[in-house]
Formats: C-alpha cells, sequence, structure tokens
C-alpha cells in the first residue's frame, strides 16, 4: 500500500478521494490553484502545494507542474480523479516514467479505450454492437462527406477524448456542419488538450446505461451493475439511478457480460465505465464509449453495493486481487444521485457565479453528500459549476426518490442561483416517477424547465428557509421520519406563510 498519494484534481473529487486514502492511512497532497487556496480540498490535505495561475491549462492540466509537485513531495502515486487529466495517456505515461504510480489503467488501455474511435473498433472486434462513426475529422473532408452520405442528418459532432459533453454537437443541416466541427473541436482541446473530433449516427431518443466495470492485474474482472444517466442537459447528466427501470435480470447480464468482453479485450485494469444507447423497446443496445476513469455518478454503485470504489482503484493500482467474484455482485435496495450545480436551469443553464452566503446541505437516513463547496466560498468562471452530488437510498425506488425529494426541499442555497428546485421539478415528473424516460426527456416535456415562482419569490422563500434552519438548529437540517419531523420542520409547525 502506498504512504504518501497526491490528488491532481480540485473540488467533490479531490475530498471524495482524500477521504478514503485517509480511510486507508495514506498520508494526502492536494494542489491549488489561486482561487481554489482556501478550498476544502486543500484545508482537509496532509500537505497543498501552488500550481500557480488561474485557468485550468494554467494548473490542473500542466503535467510538469504535477510531476515536479509529485516528485518534491514525494508522492507514491498520483490519483487524477475525473476530469482534467484523468483519461490522458501521455500523463499516465508521464508518471509511469517519472517512477510514480497512476491510479487508473495502464497507459497502453487508456489509449485504446479512451479513444472513442479506436475503442469502437475494439468493441466491434469484441462482438459488440456500436453506433456507427467516422474516422477523425479535420474540416469536411472526403470521409465526411462518405459519412453524410450515408447516414444523412441529424448526426453528432464528438471529442475523440475527454467526456462530460464537452466537445459535443448535434448538427441537422450541412450548413451548421463546419462551424460545429471547428467549435467542437476547440472546446476539445481546451478541455483535455485533445481536439480531435468525428461525427456518429445520431441515435433519436435512446437510453443512455452504462456498466461499471473493476479489474484487477491478475486477470479478474467483474462488472457491478448498471446506472442509468438518462436525464441530461447539453449531453451532460445531471440525475443518475441504480437499478435502471428499464434494465431486466436478462438484459442486465447480456450488457455486464459485453461490458466485461470488452475490457478483457483492451487488457483493462483498476475502474472503468462502459456506456451504451438503449433502445427499451426491443432490448438493443450499442456500444457508446468507454471511460477509462472514476465516474461522476460512482456513489450510487457504492451505495447498492457497500464497495468503495476509490479504495479499490488504489488497493489494484499497489497490485492487489479483487476480494470478490461476479457471483458475489447482489445489489441492495435503489440509489438516486442529483448534481447541483451553480447555473440557472430556467435561463439556458447560464453558470452563476458569486459567494455562497449560505450553503445548508441536508443529512439524514439515507443521505449522502459528496461535495467541495462550503459557506462563503467564492464561485467562479475558470471551471465547472458543479457544487455538488446529492445521493438518497432507499430499499426500494420510490422510497429514494422520496428522500431525495425531501432532501432538496431543505437545501438553502443563497449567494448564487443553483438547479435544486429544477431537479425537484425533474424527479417529481409522473414520467419520471413511472421511469418511462430518455435521453429527451428534458428537451421534449414542456412541464419541466418552466419556473414554478418567480425569480425574487424563489430568492425570499431560500433566505426564509435558511433563517428558518439556524432557528431549528444551530448546524444543518435533519432530515427524520415521524412526529420528531412535524416538530422540528419550521414550515409546519409555524403555521401558514404568505409570499408577495
Amino acid at each position: 500500500m502506498f504512504a504518501k498519494v497526491l490528488v491532481a484534481n480540485r473540488g467533490e473529487i479531490a475530498v471524495r478521494v482524500q477521504q478514503t486514502l485517509k480511510t486507508l492511512g495514506i498520508a494526502t497532497v492536494a494542489v491549488y490553484s489561486d482561487p481554489d487556496n482556501t478550498a476544502s480540498h486543500v484545508l482537509m490535505a496532509d500537505e497543498a502545494w501552488p500550481l500557480g495561475g488561474q485557468t485550468a491549462a494554467e494548473t490542473y492540466l500542466d503535467m510538469e507542474k504535477l510531476l515536479t509537485i509529485a516528485r518534491r513531495c514525494g508522492a507514491e502515486a498520483i490519483h487524477p480523479g475525473y476530469g482534467f487529466l484523468s483519461e490522458n495517456p501521455k500523463f499516465a505515461k508521464a508518471c509511469d516514467d517519472a517512477g510514480i504510480v497512476f491510479i487508473g489503467p495502464s497507459p497502453e488501455s487508456m489509449e485504446a479505450l479512451g479513444d472513442k474511435i479506436r475503442s469502437k473498433q475494439l468493441a466491434r472486434q469484441a462482438g459488440v454492437t456500436v453506433v456507427p462513426n467516422s474516422p477523425p475529422c479535420d474540416g469536411i473532408d472526403t470521409a465526411v462527406e462518405e459519412f453524410v452520405a450515408a447516414w444523412g442528418f441529424p448526426l453528432l459532432v464528438k471529442a475523440a477524448a475527454g467526456g462530460g459533453g464537452r466537445g459535443m454537437r448535434l448538427v441537422n443541416s450541412l450548413e451548421e456542419l463546419a462551424p460545429a466541427l471547428d467549435s467542437a473541436a476547440r472546446e476539445a482541446h481546451a478541455a483535455f488538450g485533445d481536439g480531435r473530433v468525428f461525427l456518429e449516427h445520431y441515435v433519436r431518443r435512446p437510453r443512455h446505461v452504462e456498466i461499471q466495470v473493476l479489474a484487477d492485474s491478475l486477470g479478474n474482472t467483474v462488472h457491478l451493475l448498471e446506472r442509468e444517466c438518462s436525464i441530461q442537459r447539453r449531453y451532460q447528466k445531471i440525475i443518475e439511478e441504480t437499478p435502471s427501470p428499464a434494465v431486466t435480470p436478462e438484459l442486465r447480464r447480456q450488457m455486464g457480460e459485453a461490458a466485461v468482453a470488452l475490457a478483457r479485450s483492451a487488457g483493462y485494469v483498476n475502474a472503468g465505465t462502459v456506456e451504451f444507447l438503449l433502445n427499451s423497446e426491443n432490448g438493443q443496445f450499442y456500444y457508446l464509449e468507454m471511460n477509462t476513469r472514476l465516474q461522476v455518478e460512482h456513489p450510487i454503485t457504492e451505495e447498492v453495493l457497500g464497495i468503495d470504489l476509490v479504495e479499490w482503484q488504489v488497493r489494484i493500482a499497489s497490485g492487489e486481487e479483487l476480494t470478490f467474484r461476479q457471483d458475489d455482485i447482489r445489489a441492495r435496495g435503489h440509489a438516486v444521485e442529483c448534481r447541483i450545480y451553480a447555473e440557472d436551469p430556467y435561463n439556458d443553464f447560464v453558470p452563476s457565479v458569486g459567494t455562497l452566503v449560505r450553503w445548508l446541505p441536508p443529512s439524514g437516513p439515507g443521505l449522502r453528500l459528496d461535495s467541495g463547496a462550503t459557506q462563503g466560498q467564492s464561485i467562479s468562471t475558470y471551471y465547472d459549476p458543479m457544487l455538488a452530488k446529492l445521493i438518497a437510498w432507499g430499499p426500494n425506488r420510490s422510497s429514494s426518490l422520496h428522500r431525495m425529494d425531501l432532501a432538496l426541499s431543505e437545501f438553502p442555497v443563497l449567494g448564487v442561483v443553483t438547479n435544486i428546485s429544477f431537479l425537484r421539478q425533474v424527479i417529481r415528473h409522473p414520467r419520471f416517477l413511472e421511469g418511462e424516460y430518455d435521453t429527451g426527456f428534458l428537451n421534449s416535456d414542456m412541464g419541466v424547465g418552466q419556473p414554478e415562482f418567480s425569480q425574487e419569490t424563489l430568492n425570499l422563500a431560500q433566505a426564509l428557509a435558511a433563517w428558518a434552519a439556524d432557528a431549528v438548529s444551530p448546524q444543518r437540517p435533519q432530515i427524520q421520519e415521524g412526529q420528531a419531523a412535524y416538530e422540528n420542520n419550521p414550515w409546519l409547525s409555524a403555521g401558514k406563510l404568505r409570499l408577495p
């Protein structure tokens, strides 16, 4: 086991990784940009080293700075988290060359699977059905013209590296294609240091279902069931759940076996996620891509399986063998995750900046919050606007959704606009409650995305909620059940409240 690990990331995932490292008795090293000098991941680390600079390119994407700090502080390994350099094979190779363990897959398998174009070739060789795609594009060349002639519009422009919806554009006509190729390539280069893009056939309104895989260096590979990720805005997931309401036991077996076959064919080691597009009407699924890193939504898998994925990333990287096999994997209950963003969902999801004047996350049975945000923190435009991930577990789907609804209702945030009220709209929607939704849900249903109240009223309500929460408890609101919940709920016990 390692003695000291550098976490090459920021925000909630840097906090999340450090929590497991500390549990394992491993010394933690944080790195930080100028805007992050008092961030949570910096304050909780055993050591914190400045990167110097503000933008991602100047800081968390600068390989040489990270490796220099790792050598100077004596870190034996680097955990990349997700995003930034987590799927960059050049960084993984540079770590190897420097004698520092990269906690993730090998540079070779990362290059093969992290590159969406090459991974599709591997998937075909492994017998997995894939969504049709073009070779890499550099403007409208012959290969692009042939692909358009074969598949027509609409189609997707996608980044060959990275993920999270960056470098992706929906194109509906030939006139839109050249600008989409250019803007997607620039965005991909800025986010991942790789500006290659390609075309992909657009599958209309599928479900997005992914399979978590885990493999050690001794030849053991298992899948950790599925995650339903179809609620998306701008190709970015915002709500995930497991088990998926659309996946039958037989379909789960087929998708899991396909994911394991792909991982084995690439000699994959460590944690990874195989993403599929699913036609829930006929059960046909298509390989989309493999994320060669820890996923943002990994906590829901941990909640239903009782497995710490970060711990197993570290153990596998240190050479340990998996202590469980496929037949040992059994889900318990249901979990759902909502991503809390500093953005205005009723104004085209524009990011919101400012200071977190009030930040009072809920807590209680079946709840988990993964966050790097703190009250008084300044939210800037330099990085992704995600503030936290709220996870609710229950013995069944209805109970976990009820807990999530209640938790979101007791989450006052002041200083920036968030998507909390929007998330409540989604999880209360009849189609979502019935499990009858797909990736087009947010674009197709006019009942979602419309504010229930004016922004002035919402601001007033949140201010009152923050005040009431302080009046009830000097710490934070607690989600409880029964008579105690009524007595501790200021909205129920204080009588009627009139808003203008």
